[in-house]
């Protein structure tokens, strides 16, 4: 087996980019959008929450279907709710249309719901080793998207002749064009080119799979409790800041710092798995969330928040792609790893949503001390689960195919 990732795996990278800035644009739009449609400002979140409900609902029907018809028919069919989110969002605006901006950013979580996908299915037909580096080479498009998703969002918002963040929209129909091409070209591994009969045979029993391997449980704990403490500190951090009068410019460079430290590791981390092994990671990710907590706990200075925020995105990176890789080890090409990965891209649509609406309650109730304790009570619960759930994992350099999970 070459050392080299194929050249799919780029091509997935770039699928996963266009992802990211979708996703990162319907930030920057959906509530300042949703705020100018309604007349009441508790509504103006409602499109993108509507936007995380469907990315949760359509994640296990993602996973079927591409169990069903393949990865590849699968990927170019969800760049259809890309296009028309496109076409909603831009009527939306033009109509002065509150439901059809709520459809738009509906039809945009079900296109998300099908790309997140892009990391496992950049692992299919890879050695066991370079699992982990594929799985890491594409996560790190999100570098690209932080790019790009804010540039193409500040540069179409105001263009004469359109209302404002009308063009913005219209944007998402061309990156559903960009998707297409780029997933039109990949030349995928023969395990995922053709639906596998078995898996039909077998869709409905991952829930089993996952109750009799202890190591697919770690790793759907991981990744998400890793995302769901991610973005319940990120946007929790946000409000503490503004809470102590720093000014909003402030905030969003810590943020933006943040979402540097998510991405950025991804381009190494594949490496880093290699060197000191998943269990090494995994536990390393956790370890990086509760001192991110720690921090948070020790002082309120800017500094001391923003070096909180670094630290809680090296966590979720290596939670996240750890966790990832774990379960595209446990499950290789086996006929229901994509109804299993669907089932872990559920719990961490579950955990992320959770994450985005707790963060304000949370706050009142507990106070920022007391989430950031329970986050720690969390994270050590977590790494004991690990613990018994990974002991028999192979350590780095070890063959795979050793472990008894």
């Amino acid at each position: 087996m070459s050392p080299k990732l194929p050249f799919r795996t780029y091509l997935y990278f770039l699928a996963q980019s266009i992802n990211l800035t979708a996703a990162v644009m319907s930030v920057a739009m959906a509530a300042i959008v949703g705020a100018t449609l309604t007349p009441s400002l508790w509504l103006s979140t409602v499109p993108y929450g509507v936007q995380f409900l469907f990315m949760m609902l359509m994640t296990v029907p993602a996973s079927r279907l591409m169990q069903r018809i393949g990865r590849k028919p699968a990927f170019l069919l969800a760049t259809i709710p890309l296009a028309l989110s496109g076409a909603a969002g831009f009527l939306a605006i033009g109509r002065s249309s509150f439901a059809l901006l709520i459809a738009s950013h509906a039809l945009l979580g079900t296109y998300i719901a099908f790309a997140n996908f892009n990391r496992f299915a950049a692992t299919d037909g890879l050695d066991a080793r370079l699992k982990p580096r594929a799985i890491s080479l594409v996560v790190a498009g999100g570098v690209l998207a932080a790019l790009t998703g804010p540039l193409l969002a500040d540069r179409l918002k105001d263009v004469a002749g359109f209302a404002p963040f009308a063009l913005c929209y219209a944007a998402l129909t061309g990156l559903a064009l960009l998707s297409f091409l780029v997933h039109l070209a990949v030349r995928e591994a023969p395990e995922a080119a053709s639906p596998q009969a078995a898996g039909r045979r077998n869709t409905g029993t991952a829930w089993g799979i996952v109750r009799r391997t202890p190591a697919l449980g770690a790793a759907i704990a991981v990744g998400a409790l890793g995302y769901g403490i991610m973005n319940l500190l990120m946007v929790q951090a946000s409000l503490h800041m503004a809470g102590l009068h720093m000014h909003f410019s402030a905030v969003g460079t810590a943020i933006q710092w943040h979402v540097v430290a998510m991405f950025a590791p991804s381009f190494f981390t594949g490496v880093i798995i290699g060197r000191l092994g998943l269990r090494a990671v995994i536990s390393g990710g956790v370890v990086l969330l509760i001192a991110a907590s720690a921090l948070n706990l020790l002082s309120d200075d800017y500094l001391m928040l923003v070096a909180s925020l670094v630290v809680l995105g090296l966590g979720w990176n290596f939670t996240y792609v750890g966790g990832s890789a774990l379960l595209a080890r446990v499950l290789g090409d086996q006929p229901h790893a994509i109804e299993a990965q669907g089932l872990n891209d559920l719990g961490l649509s579950v955990m992320a949503t959770a994450g985005a609406f707790l963060p304000a309650l949370l706050l009142q109730g507990l106070g920022w001390a007391g989430t950031n304790l329970a986050c720690i009570g969390l994270c050590l619960a977590l790494l004991i689960y690990i613990h018994r759930c990974l002991k028999h994992l192979p350590a780095a350099g070890a063959d795979p195919a050793a472990a008894q999970v």
